[in-house]
């Protein structure tokens, strides 16, 4: 009997403990309830250490899952992950990239570190987790095999589980691939690409869609669950059938699909309301996020009629969250009210930015702020308007640079939230007669430099504007050319001289650029008349060059172009004489930021020379373009550049493999870097790639590449010239791709090419213009000479041979 009495006090006191870790629990939903996240956190933390002190896995791992929610709800989706990789004992470090970097993942990996975990229902359960916030992240295909692991680790344990919630998880990963392949389809340039995209669209639509019917389906799921598929679904519908519209003008193949679609709406909307009593056994922050979903969806529907059962909607959970005292879903309502009465939207985005603004909700507030600067700007209050895009910016930008760590889907991001809010910002100060035209630039100067870090995926750039650049012996005229869609803005600052702008109308001047984009990218470009490149160079130069003021009659040009007219070279632009290359040396940056210029002394010429002559197994990887060819005029380039500086090094053909190329330039201090290979320029990063003997490397490769020399050699690469490469058929946003190529390489100044040129003309056009650079001239002289000696030369003075040379960046 006496030993037992002590065993019976261990039981009490562990008892006890429990007790305290099951109260830190409790209280820590409680918490989570009225939206007191970071208390919340604290309680869950306590619980968590309380359970390890009593070996209670189980525990340990469940409160776990609980913080991972209040991570989310503070927004901090990479440390939620954190925790649930730790909750699953998955040491990211060892499977890196897939937990660390968010970029392309293996899939084998992925599914290795998850076969590892004992598959016990709160395991499971944190499983199904990690699938969601990997959604959060932008991570959609490693959410996607996360979640379908999840559901098939349950199947076979427990065959009769409810497996409604993991069914709900995929059915909302597929939602948000739908979106990204929906966004991806309106600003993909490239026709290939872009029907790549419109049947991704689809595809996941009706997966998503039939993820969600599953549920429906159903014997063992709660009517709770089946009603938040069905307000997914909702979602998804009306959205899907809006995007149907638009392609069904054109494609009859779509227009069944809009039909059957457009069938389900209304008998949905009858099937949620009837179940709508089942909100209120939601939990109460799920509660109000329902009663919202319900309320927006509702407000898209083409029936006015249930405008005013939308609006009770978003009033019941605004009392609802106004009950909790939780200031970020007090915000949502507000918001979805602005929209719902738009006679009293003012006061209620007002309301709802206050909120957001609160708890510091940065990602939440730029909405409001957008929604306050459209309907300011649509009042003519210039003033408050700006105030209102200004801080959306400045609040985007703190929620983009979040992003770049971790969401391979920026571009989606970008072009969804953060373009709309810089060109509304735009036209509003254009619209303004008393706008300083320097804000304008300074504001096209940070929006185009956001989308070259957006596109690389990125952290800060480290370029300095042009205006900083000091003790230039010759200052260039700097040209911006400003696509707002409804109106094309040219300002241009020469020096020592007041600011020009003038506007162009858009339909004088889109069918002209389409026309010769078309042309400059035909296979046949060689062999088109040069009066028909001439005739549309001549209207360009019309209507861009020719209004501008205070011109000087030579000297150096710098364009920063936006999208439509970043795959034309405007050296090509004809006055009805000459072409401007005749005239000026030419550059194009992005925003007018530069690593600062440096002149090249001849006696810094120290080239590493890379390409190939022959096919290599690169031309068959999956992402390769197809079509590839040997390219039996590289030697010969090669050659010339070798002889023009003979203080190289050459990698050739099967010498030519990647992990060389990383040797050689982090291992030796090259001013040149020279790569003569079919490459490839395109509006998608993952599709701009450099081709080695062994596989093509993409932008972002070419970062991890050039990483070591950059870091160990403060002055990177002085020149970085990619001969034989082309831009995506298609793409207008070429400039994009060669300038982040650049970037990537930390190269002052790139030469790249937009077509591929006819062998022995390129390499005589590069032959003259190492010469130049021998001879003491910048380097945007000497390739404008090397171009000029091909125009007078009656065999090279098609435009095919020259003007595919763009210099990117630097010009000294």
């Amino acid at each position: 009997m006496a030993t037992g009495k002590p065993s019976r006090l261990m039981a009490q006191n562990v008892n006890k403990i429990t007790q305290q870790a099951e109260f830190w629990t409790e209280k820590g939903h409680e918490l989570l309830n009225q939206g007191k996240y970071l208390e919340a956190l604290e309680a869950w933390k306590e619980a968590t250490k309380i359970y390890g002190q009593l070996d209670y896995d189980e525990g340990v791992v469940g409160n776990l899952i609980n913080q991972n929610l209040a991570l989310q709800g503070l927004g901090l989706y990479l440390n939620a992950c954190d925790i649930l990789l730790e909750a699953l004992k998955i040491d990211k470090l060892n499977y890196y990239p897939i937990f660390s970097s968010f970029n392309k993942k293996s899939k084998e990996s992925l599914n290795t570190a998850i076969n590892r975990i004992k598959p016990t229902p709160v395991n499971l359960l944190a499983l199904q987790n990690l699938g969601d916030i990997l959604r959060l992240l932008g991570s959609l295909d490693e959410s996607e095999v996360v979640l379908k692991k999840t559901l098939s680790f349950v199947k076979q344990i427990t065959p009769n589980q409810d497996v409604s919630l993991i069914l709900l998880s995929l059915g909302n990963t597929k939602q948000s691939m739908y979106e990204r392949s929906r966004s991806q389809s309106k600003w993909i340039e490239e026709l290939v690409y872009k029907k790549e995209a419109v049947a991704k669209v689809q595809q996941n639509a009706l997966l998503s869609l039939e993820y969600y019917q599953q549920i429906n389906n159903l014997a063992n799921a709660s009517t709770i669950v089946k009603v938040q598929a069905q307000l997914q679904s909702l979602r998804l519908l009306l959205d899907f059938d809006g995007w149907l519209l638009t392609q069904s003008q054109t494609s009859q193949r779509f227009k069944n699909t809009k039909i059957n679609i457009n069938q389900q709406i209304q008998p949905l909307i009858d099937l949620i309301m009837k179940n709508s009593s089942s909100f209120e056994e939601l939990p109460i922050n799920q509660s109000v996020y329902a009663k919202l979903n319900f309320s927006d969806s509702l407000n898209k529907t083409y029936n006015k009629s249930l405008q005013p059962v939308a609006i009770q909607y978003a009033e019941s959970a605004l009392q609802t969250a106004q009950s909790i005292n939780n200031q970020l879903l007090q915000s949502f309502c507000w918001g979805i009210l602005g929209k719902l009465k738009p006679d009293k939207s003012e006061p209620y985005f007002r309301q709802a930015l206050g909120f957001a603004q609160s708890i510091r909700a940065w990602d939440v507030a730029y909405q409001w702020q957008q929604q306050l600067g459209d309907l300011y700007r649509k009042q003519g209050k210039h003033k408050p308007a700006s105030k209102m895009y200004q801080a959306a910016i400045d609040n985007l930008t703190q929620v983009r640079t979040n992003l770049l760590t971790s969401n391979p889907d920026t571009q989606f991001f970008f072009y969804e939230k953060v373009e709309p809010v810089y060109r509304n910002y735009l036209k509003l100060l254009l619209e303004n007669s008393s706008t300083n035209i320097r804000e304008v630039i300074q504001l096209h100067e940070e929006f185009k430099i956001t989308e070259l870090e957006n596109y690389l995926q990125c952290g800060k750039l480290n370029l300095i504007s042009l205006n900083q650049i000091q003790d230039l012996d010759i200052k260039p005229t700097i040209i911006h050319v400003i696509d707002l869609l409804d109106s094309i803005e040219v300002i241009s600052q020469s020096p020592k001289q007041p600011l020009h702008h003038h506007s162009i109308d858009p339909q004088l001047i889109k069918e002209h650029i389409n026309n010769l984009v078309n042309t400059l990218q035909d296979k046949n470009l060689a062999y088109t008349s040069e009066n028909v490149i001439i005739a549309h160079c001549q209207a360009l130069y019309r209507l861009i060059i020719a209004p501008i003021k205070y011109l000087p009659a030579s000297g150096m040009l710098v364009f920063t172009l936006d999208a439509s007219f970043q795959s034309l070279p405007m050296g090509l632009l004809h006055d009805g004489k000459n072409y401007l290359i005749e005239h000026y040396g030419i550059t194009g940056t992005l925003g007018s930021r530069v690593q600062p210029p440096k002149i090249l002394p001849p006696k810094q010429l120290r080239a590493f020379i890379a390409g190939l002559s022959k096919v290599s197994p690169s031309f068959y990887a999956p992402n390769a373009p197809k079509g590839l060819k040997a390219l039996p005029g590289v030697e010969i380039e090669i050659a010339n550049v070798k002889k023009e500086i003979p203080s190289s090094k050459v990698l050739l053909n099967e010498e030519f493999l990647s992990p060389m190329l990383d040797k050689e330039l982090s291992t030796d201090d090259f001013s040149i870097v020279h790569l003569t290979t079919h490459a490839q320029f395109s509006s998608v990063a993952d599709r701009t790639m450099i081709f080695a003997w062994d596989k093509p490397i993409t932008v972002s490769e070419f970062n991890t590449l050039l990483k070591e020399k950059t870091q160990s050699n403060q002055e990177g690469i002085e020149l970085l010239v990619l001969s034989a490469c082309q831009t995506a058929k298609g793409n207008k946003r070429s400039a994009l791709g060669i300038a982040g190529v650049a970037a990537q390489a930390g190269a002052r100044s790139t030469i790249a090419t937009l077509w591929q040129v006819d062998a022995n003309s390129s390499a005589l056009l590069l032959k003259i213009f190492y010469q130049g650079l021998k001879d003491g001239l910048t380097k945007a002289e000497a390739l404008r000479l090397a171009q000029l000696q091909m125009i007078s030369n009656p065999q090279y003075q098609h435009p095919f041979h020259w003007a595919a040379f763009l210099l990117i960046g630097g010009w000294l």
